[in-house]
C-alpha cells in the first residue's frame, strides 16, 4: 500500500486511505447491484436500533451534555487547548461562522419551517388539539430542542477531545488520538487504523444525507420557481454541480475557501432573517422570542428524557413510536458528523480554553438556533392558524403550510416564502443560501476527513482532497438514488444504522478525557506545563 501511495503522490496513511475508500467505494457498487436487498436490510436494522436503544441515544446526549457543563465549570476549564502562549487563530466572528455554516446549516434552512409546522399539524405529545395555542408553543419547543443545545452537544464532545489531545499533546490529527489514554501506542496499530476508518466512513455517511437533503430542497426550489422538476436526475445533477463548487473550495483550502463561504453564507442567512422579521408579523415575532426563551427551559427537562415509552403499548403506534421518526433519527445523524465537525471545530479553536470553548460551541449557534425558529417557526404557524377562531377567519388560506409539508418536506420554505413581497426573488436568495451551505458542509468535511488520513493540520495534495470531496457527493448521489419514492425515511434508515457504533464511540471519549484532565495538577495549569505522554 505505501508503494501505490506514492506512486499516486498521496500523502497519506495508506491503510486508512484505501481500506476507507475502498469500503466506500465496494457501497456504491452494492448500492447499485442490490439497492433492493440494501435497502431493507437498513429498514430492518434501524427498526431494531429505535426499538431497543431509542433510550440509549436519548439518555446519553443528556449525559454527554452534564460532562461539558461539568468541564467548563471545573479548575480544568482553564486549561488552553494549545501550547502556552498560544491564541485564538480567528476572531469570535469567524469562529463562530465557520462552526456554524459548517454545522447545521443546511439543516435549519431544511427543517425551520417544516418542523415546526409538522408538530403544529400533528402535534407529538398526547392530549393536545392540531392548530391549537398548546400545539404552537410545544412545536417550537421540540424544534429547538432537536436543534439547540443537545445538537451542539454532539458536536462539542469530540470537539472538545480532539482539541485537547491533539492541539494540547501534538498527536496525529485523528479520531483514535483521543483514545490515548486508553489505547497508549495502540493507537498507531490496527485498533486505531480501525477507529479511524469507521470515522471517516461515519462522516462520509452523514455528509451525504445532509447532501441528499439539501439537493432536494434545492430542487424543489428551482422547481417553483422554473418548474424545472424535481425527480431524481434533477436531484443528481444538482448533486454534481454543487460538488464541483465544494470541490473549488476545497482545492483553496481552509482559510480561503471555506472562511469566505461561511461569512458570505451566514450573512445570506441572517439577511433572510430580517426579511421575514420586518415583511412579516414583527410584532408578533418579537414577542415570540422573547416568550421562545422560557418555553425552551421551561420545557427542555421534560423534552430531553422523553423517550415515548408508552408508544409499544398502543397498538396504532409502530414499535419505535414518534422518537424513533425524530429524535433518535437526529441524534443517530448528527453523531454521524461528530468526528467531522468535532475536528474541525477542533482546528479552528486553537488557543482558545476549555471554558471559552465549550460555552462558545454550545450557546453561540444554540442562540442563533432560537432565534431562527422563533421567526421562521411561529410566523409560519401564524400563517396557518394559531387556534381555531384565528383558522375560521382565514378560511381557505388555513392550513397551507401544512398541506405543502405532507406533500413534500423540501418544498416548505418556499411555499412559506409564497407569503411575502418580492417572492421569486426571496426564493431564489433561499436556494443559493442553501446551495452554499451545501457547499461549505462538504469542503469542511472534505477538508476533514484528509486531516484524518494525513494525521496532520496541512492539507494533503490537492487530489487527494478533491477525491473526497467527490467521494461525499457520489455517496449522496446514491443514496438519493436509493431512497427513491421513500425519500426521508430511507435516508434516516441509513444513518441511524450509521450512528450506532459512532455514537458508542463518542461515549467512549468521555473517561478518556477525565484521564487526562486527571494529570492536570494546579502546578500544570498555572505554569502552562502539559502532562507528558508517558505518564498516562
Amino acid at each position: 500500500m505505501h508503494g501505490l501511495a506514492r506512486r499516486l503522490g498521496l500523502r497519506t496513511d495508506p491503510t486508512i486511505f484505501f481500506v476507507s475508500a475502498g469500503a466506500t467505494l465496494v457501497f456504491v457498487i452494492a448500492l447499485v447491484l442490490f439497492p433492493t436487498a440494501i435497502g431493507d436490510a437498513f429498514a430492518a436494522g434501524r427498526a431494531w436500533i429505535v426499538t431497543n436503544l431509542g433510550w440509549f441515544f436519548i439518555l446519553g446526549v443528556n449525559i454527554w451534555l452534564g460532562f461539558l457543563i461539568w468541564a467548563a465549570m471545573s479548575r480544568h476549564g482553564h486549561i488552553r487547548l494549545g501550547p502556552r502562549d498560544s491564541r485564538p487563530e480567528y476572531s469570535n466572528l469567524s469562529w463562530f461562522t465557520m462552526l456554524f455554516a459548517g454545522g447545521i446549516g443546511t439543516v435549519l434552512m431544511f427543517w425551520g419551517v417544516a418542523e415546526p409546522i409538522s408538530h403544529f399539524s400533528k402535534p407529538p405529545l398526547p392530549g393536545v388539539e392540531p392548530y391549537s395555542d398548546q400545539a404552537a408553543r410545544d412545536a417550537i419547543s421540540i424544534a429547538i430542542y432537536h436543534l439547540g443545545l443537545h445538537t451542539w452537544t454532539i458536536f462539542a464532545l469530540p470537539g472538545l477531545a480532539f482539541a485537547y489531545f491533539i492541539n494540547r499533546y501534538d498527536l496525529p490529527v485523528r479520531v483514535s488520538s483521543v483514545f490515548y489514554p486508553l489505547l497508549r501506542e495502540g493507537i498507531y496499530g490496527p485498533v486505531g487504523k480501525a477507529i479511524d476508518i469507521a470515522s471517516i466512513i461515519g462522516t462520509l455517511f452523514g455528509v451525504a444525507v445532509s447532501l441528499g437533503l439539501g439537493s432536494s430542497q434545492i430542487a424543489a426550489g428551482l422547481n417553483a420557481l422554473y418548474g424545472t422538476g424535481d425527480g431524481v436526475v434533477v436531484k443528481v445533477i444538482i448533486l454534481a454541480v454543487l460538488t464541483g463548487v465544494a470541490i473549488t473550495s476545497i482545492t483553496a483550502g481552509l482559510d480561503k475557501g471555506v472562511k469566505l463561504l461561511s461569512n458570505i453564507n451566514i450573512g445570506m442567512a441572517v439577511g433572510l432573517l430580517i426579511f421575514v422579521l420586518v415583511f412579516g408579523s414583527t410584532l408578533f415575532l418579537l414577542r415570540g422570542m422573547v416568550q421562545t426563551f422560557g418555553l425552551y427551559f421551561e420545557n427542555l427537562p421534560r423534552l430531553a428524557f422523553w423517550n415515548d415509552m408508552l408508544a409499544n403499548e398502543n397498538p396504532n403506534t409502530p414499535g419505535w413510536g414518534w422518537q424513533g421518526s425524530w429524535t433518535v433519527f437526529y441524534w443517530a445523524w448528527t453523531v454521524t458528523w461528530s468526528p467531522f465537525i468535532g475536528l474541525f471545530v477542533a482546528r479552528i479553536s486553537r488557543g482558545r480554553t476549555v471554558r471559552e470553548f465549550v460555552f462558545g460551541v454550545l450557546l453561540a449557534p444554540s442562540l442563533f438556533t432560537l432565534i431562527w425558529f422563533s421567526i421562521f417557526g411561529w410566523q409560519a404557524m401564524e400563517f396557518d392558524g394559531i387556534g381555531q377562531a384565528a383558522r375560521d377567519a382565514m378560511g381557505a388560506q388555513a392550513g397551507q403550510l401544512s398541506a405543502a409539508v405532507a406533500d413534500s418536506v423540501p418544498l416548505a420554505m418556499f411555499t412559506f416564502f409564497e407569503h411575502f413581497p418580492f417572492v421569486s426573488i426571496v426564493q431564489g436568495i433561499a436556494v443559493i443560501v442553501v446551495a452554499i451551505f451545501f457547499a461549505t458542509s462538504s469542503d469542511s468535511a472534505s477538508l476533514v476527513v484528509d486531516m484524518l488520513c494525513t494525521g496532520t493540520p496541512e492539507p494533503g495534495p490537492v487530489h487527494q482532497r478533491v477525491f473526497w470531496g467527490a467521494a461525499e457527493g457520489l455517496v449522496a448521489a446514491m443514496l438519493i438514488i436509493l431512497a427513491g419514492d421513500a425519500g426521508l425515511t430511507a435516508l434516516q434508515q441509513v444513518i441511524t444504522v450509521v450512528g450506532l457504533p459512532i455514537f458508542v464511540l463518542v461515549f467512549m471519549m468521555i473517561p478518556s478525557i477525565i484521564k487526562g484532565f486527571a494529570l492536570e495538577d494546579i502546578d500544570h495549569i498555572t505554569i502552562g506545563k502539559r502532562p507528558k505522554l508517558e505518564e498516562f
